[in-house]
């Protein structure tokens, strides 16, 4: 799978945030980079995050713009086998994040 064709990977996050440190390193044990928006340093992207998601916690990841959830989310998808289909830019699973 070549990055250049891989959805770009977010993940809203803040400083203390165990989820968000456990979902950073499994993107990193698959060799995938990500963008990260800290939301505890920047009012207006916590407002974003949860327009978005309907959500308040975090971590909340996407992958293009299919909103894939939380952690646990993120490895449900994973266990499924779904997650590195989302990575291949194939119909997103069941995501939580549509409007």
């Amino acid at each position: 799978m070549s990055d250049a064709t891989s959805p770009a990977i977010t993940i809203y996050s803040s400083a203390v945030c165990p989820y968000c440190v456990m979902a950073k390193n499994f993107l990193r044990s698959k060799g995938l980079a990500w963008n990260e928006v800290r939301i505890d340093m920047d009012a207006a992207e916590r407002e974003r995050m949860v327009a978005r998601t309907r959500r308040t916690s975090v971590p909340q990841i996407f992958v293009g713009e299919t909103h894939v959830g939380g952690y646990d989310d993120m490895m449900a998808l994973h266990r499924a086998g779904k997650f590195e289909s989302l990575l291949a830019g194939e119909v997103a699973p069941e995501a939580h994040g549509h409007d």
